[in-house]
């Protein structure tokens, strides 16, 4: 027992000291061995899923149309927004169904039980005459044109999606550059790690979700 304990502890710590958040654990109905070994657990599962989105998405991500990165949010698959869409449109292109439809395949097949975040993200592009009012209603637009294909038409679990649109406001390069600004223009996909920020910690520190059988 004492082993195993040192074991989740030993993974839990390398893990997510990596990520650059930490992890505590308060009394409740687990043990915090239980707790670490669940944690453990789940990281397991999400670099499977890593693994087998890498193998899905072969091509794609040799040619930089897309992205997966393990983050301190979660596994994050970045896919480039002029692949899903024309540009001022939150209409998906044809071209990339089968990008997404990949994607959902491990999600129903593989992540089950992990919620699914989808952000959208733009340029610094002034919006002047697609209609949108702003970047913001634009990558919102997005990323629940995202969302709805996977629920509507790829049947991956509604209650399990979530979207939400940040305009400009989260660049990963400039937008000085043409380069710059079409890596920002982006959709990422989160696989959504089962913690909780724990209230009033400015720190960075988190605690694992009871599942949703426990808080009935």
């Amino acid at each position: 027992m004492v082993n195993n304990f040192l074991k989740f502890v030993l993974v839990f710590f390398i893990t997510f000291s990596l990520a650059g958040c930490t992890f505590i654990f308060q009394a409740g109905k687990r043990s915090d061995a239980q707790k670490i070994q669940e944690l453990s657990a789940q990281l397991e599962e999400l670099a499977r899923a890593k693994g087998l989105l890498e193998q899905k998405l072969g091509a794609e991500i040799n040619d930089k149309q897309i992205k997966l990165q393990m983050m301190e949010k979660g596994l994050v698959i970045t896919v480039v927004g002029d692949l899903l869409f024309d540009s001022g449109k939150a209409k998906i292109r044809p071209e990339a169904y089968s990008l997404l439809t990949k994607v959902s395949e491990v999600l129903k097949d593989n992540m089950a039980q992990f919620n699914v975040g989808i952000e959208g993200h733009t340029d610094n592009v002034p919006i002047k005459q697609s209609g949108w009012k702003s970047n913001w209603e634009l990558s919102t637009a997005r990323a629940l044109s995202v969302l709805h294909y996977l629920a509507s038409e790829q049947g991956v679990s509604p209650e399990r999606l979530s979207a939400i649109g940040y305009g400009e406001y989260r660049p990963l390069a400039s937008n000085e550059t043409k380069d710059g600004r079409k890596q920002n223009r982006r959709v990422e996909i989160v696989i959504l790690p089962n913690v909780t920020k724990v209230k009033g910690d400015s720190a960075g520190s988190y605690e694992l979700k009871e599942p949703q059988e426990n808080l009935k």
